[in-house]
């Protein structure tokens, strides 16, 4: 038994790369990358719909949070990049992706409950995907996917 503690250890039956990374945290930074790239396209939609055509989005009389259709495309719009380019940083490996990627799949979450009742069923999917987002980013170190 080694008196010393080990820096990198994989986690059993996922094999050890040189750099000390295990297959499950590869696979969860693809995973991560993947599911950021989709809810970022969603995100497009959803802003691209409350944008352009306010009538494919549902009115609601008296909803706390009242803005403008055009002012959630807008936001919608905006995480939707910052999700694609975190996305993008975890397949190429940048250091600043994690942190992007948490940051702007939790601004997603706040965003789509928000506009739940516009779009109930498809912000309970997006919801859904950028927990997962969140939950494959927290393993993720900043290796190249």
């Amino acid at each position: 038994m080694s008196t010393h503690a080990t820096p990198h250890r994989a986690e059993p039956g996922g094999a050890a790369t040189p750099g000390g990374r295990t297959e499950y945290t590869t696979t969860f930074a693809l995973f991560a990358a993947v599911l950021m790239l989709l809810a970022g396209a969603c995100g497009v939609l959803t802003g691209i719909a409350s944008i352009v055509q306010d009538q494919v989005v549902v009115r609601t009389p008296q909803y706390t949070y009242m803005l403008d259709l055009t002012t959630w495309g807008w936001i919608h719009l905006v995480l939707a990049v910052l999700l694609g380019a975190a996305g993008a940083g975890v397949l190429w490996g940048a250091s600043w992706a994690r942190a992007l990627g948490i940051t702007a799949a939790a601004l997603n979450i706040v965003a789509h409950f928000a506009f739940l009742p516009h779009f109930p069923i498809w912000g309970l999917m997006l919801i859904a995907l950028n927990v997962i987002v969140i939950w494959a980013l927290v393993p993720y170190r900043g290796e190249k996917a």
